[in-house]
């Protein structure tokens, strides 16, 4: 008994360890527009300004990956902190309609059970991508607009913000040069400022999230494609997580965000080619701008087919970064994971 005791301990002492269990994977990406972007035109100081307001939201949307937190969350976090800057076309310092006013888009989605919510043309909603989410979880519906969302706003609790906290110098001077000079929007936005954030949670869920004040001088009610499921964001976990920035009219035509995510789950193709051939296609009809996607796998990808694209990654591998300029050559490529 002793010997066969002995030769136990023996096979259990020279039999490999055990390797650890991996640890849970998370990734996010985020934007803040795309578009003609020249780095002669930009100052340093500007250039901080940009770089430092990217890294505070993908920093916010990071704190809640990396303990663990919801994807959604996430995508909450890191796009509130972009529509508090005045920077981005999106809460506070979105662009002004024809009539002198702020009217706000966002959207969100769980890629757990495809749940969604949107709002459009929104004026008293310091943040509409949490009202956005509130129609998700809290109405029957996905869309709202208008006063019958900020309606909806007031009876869920949230405060009516003034409309003149969104205005900013910058914006109202770019629509009198619009009027004046009887320019178009892209004339005068070098970048479609809107903001977006897609993520990964440790527990394998994605989520997606979109903001923007539309395009300068927009008139009649018009509504880009940020708010629109399926056109400017999608999330679903069979797939990846899409925001789009861009010309809307455009991404809303060719479906963008959810034709990306059809191409993975379909047709199989790999995610950065997904992307590049649906932004192809966009630039084929006319349109430009950019998305963000992160996938099944951890893969934070950008791509776009302007000058260049606010943007930044993050994932639980180490990979950090913020970026402005670049071609769709430089955005193209894939952090390791």
């Amino acid at each position: 008994m002793k010997k066969l005791l002995a030769l136990a301990a023996l096979a259990l002492m020279t039999q490999p360890a055990l390797a650890e269990a991996p640890a849970p994977r998370w990734s996010l990406a985020i934007h803040g527009g795309a578009g003609t972007l020249n780095p002669k035109q930009m100052t340093p100081e500007k250039r901080v300004q940009y770089e430092a307001d990217l890294q505070k939201a993908l920093d916010a949307g990071t704190a809640v990956l990396a303990r663990g937190g919801d994807a959604l969350d996430a995508v909450k976090a890191a796009v509130v902190v972009m529509e508090d800057s005045p920077l981005f076309n999106a809460g506070k310092g979105a662009v002004f309609t024809w009539e002198g006013t702020n009217e706000l888009d966002a959207a969100i989605m769980d890629g757990r059970d495809r749940s969604a919510g949107a709002v459009a043309g929104v004026k008293t909603v310091r943040n509409p991508i949490l009202l956005a989410d509130t129609v998700r979880t809290q109405s029957e519906h996905v869309f709202l607009i208008g006063k019958g969302a900020e309606e909806f706003a007031v009876s869920k609790g949230f405060a009516v913000t003034p409309p003149d906290y969104f205005a900013t110098p910058a914006r109202r001077e770019a629509l009198e040069r619009l009027k004046a000079e009887k320019l178009s929007a892209l004339d005068v936005d070098h970048k479609f400022g809107t903001v977006g954030a897609v993520a990964l949670d440790t527990k394998g869920n994605l989520a997606a999230a979109t903001s923007t004040g539309g395009m300068t001088g927009k008139r009649w009610g018009r509504v880009g494609d940020a708010p629109l499921i399926g056109a400017g964001t999608y999330a679903d976990n069979r797939a990846c997580a899409v925001s789009a920035t861009g010309w809307g009219e455009f991404f809303i035509r060719v479906g963008v965000a959810h034709e990306i995510c059809a191409r993975l789950r379909m047709a199989g193709a790999k995610a950065q080619a997904a992307a590049d051939a649906v932004m192809a296609d966009v630039a084929r009809l006319g349109g430009d701008g950019g998305v963000i996607l992160v996938t099944p796998e951890g893969e934070a990808i950008f791509s776009f087919n302007t000058t260049g694209m606010y943007r930044g990654r993050a994932t639980s591998a180490g990979v950090n970064e913020v970026a402005i300029f670049g071609g769709a050559e430089k955005a193209s490529q894939t952090p390791d994971h």
